[in-house]
């Protein structure tokens, strides 16, 4: 049975609610009124059945788990999770591998997809694209109801590339990694060198600076919130993570900060039928929207079929 014939859509219902995020585990639920995600798993099963049952979701009640790389703080509950609720995971094969041979998943109901190709979990349309970190395979995703609304997800790099930016242009809300303040990270006597360089590398992590330089450089007329995520507890703190925002002009978004410990608010997701430009002086200079009308041709063109029985892997459509 064909999902998408046969489902009752109801226009307007597409949410995002963070269960956590931040250096110590990471985990976000989308909804429509016909599907459920979790957006990695990052923390215990327990604590994420917890958190999901605080939202008013039952766990068993998942459509799909996406992961975005292998790291512990998106996979954490990724084993006892699956024994428990049957939930396929959906994932690059080179992620895949690396979490099977940790054990992790080796009965789970993977669905493999390749980065930078176009998939669909039900009413979901998904847009996968690489992302630069120091995984196998990392990706960040785009996802997009039946509306047009769209979330994007960008946690886990070391630095944004044209490529990420150009898809991301249109979200409506956007989670963006905004790990550390590097004088914070430079002073701290916790961590080595080593892992400082990591960090600060191109395939490490997004400081404050650098994720507000990102923000200010896609904002424009579809974007209207922007969450602050994946926090270093050490090295970082939301009134930096804030400031950094505020500092080239962002005020006018709505700017919220994840927390690790603590389910945010369900936040509606809505399409801009009615943009109203931002004012953003210092940086239009750096604003160039791409052409939806291209940009529709280039993902219609990788749009795949995601089969539910289990061991099919995904096929083109004709």
């Amino acid at each position: 049975m064909d999902f998408l014939e046969n489902a009752v859509y109801k226009s307007g219902v597409f949410s995002l609610t963070v269960l956590g995020s931040g250096s110590g585990g990471n985990c976000a639920l989308v909804e429509t009124a016909n599907t459920r995600v979790l957006i990695d798993a990052g923390f215990s099963a327990r604590q994420i059945c917890q958190r999901l049952e605080s939202a008013g979701i039952r766990p068993d009640s998942l459509s799909a788990i996406l992961l975005t790389h292998e790291h512990g703080d998106h996979t954490a509950g990724l084993e006892v999770f699956c024994r428990k609720h049957t939930v396929p995971i959906f994932c690059t094969r080179l992620t895949a591998e690396q979490l099977r041979r940790a054990n992790i998943g080796e009965n789970a109901r993977w669905q493999l997809f390749e980065a930078g190709s176009t998939f669909r979990i039900q009413d979901l349309e998904i847009e996968s694209f690489y992302v630069p970190h120091d995984a196998v395979d990392p990706v960040a995703f785009v996802l997009r109801d039946r509306d047009g609304a769209a979330v994007g997800f960008l946690t886990d790099l070391g630095h944004a590339t044209k490529a990420a930016r150009e898809r991301i242009r249109k979200v409506n809300v956007l989670v963006v990694e905004t790990n550390h303040d590097e004088k914070l990270l430079q002073l701290d006597v916790k961590r080595p060198w080593s892992v400082k360089q990591r960090i600060l590398s191109r395939h490490g992590h997004l400081s404050n600076r650098a994720a507000a330089q990102l923000v200010a450089d896609i904002a424009g007329d579809a974007l209207r919130t922007v969450i602050l995520g994946h926090l270093s507890r050490e090295c970082n703190n939301p009134d930096l993570a804030l400031e950094a925002m505020h500092q080239l002009g962002l005020d006018q978004l709505e700017l919220i900060c994840a927390a690790q410990d603590a389910v945010s608010a369900r936040l509606q997701i809505r399409p801009a039928y009615a943009p109203k430009p931002l004012e953003l002086p210092q940086v239009d200079d750096q604003i160039s929207p791409i052409n939806y009308h291209n940009g529709h041709e280039q993902y219609t063109e990788s749009l795949f079929d995601i089969a539910w029985d289990w061991g099919q892997t995904p096929t083109r459509k004709a």
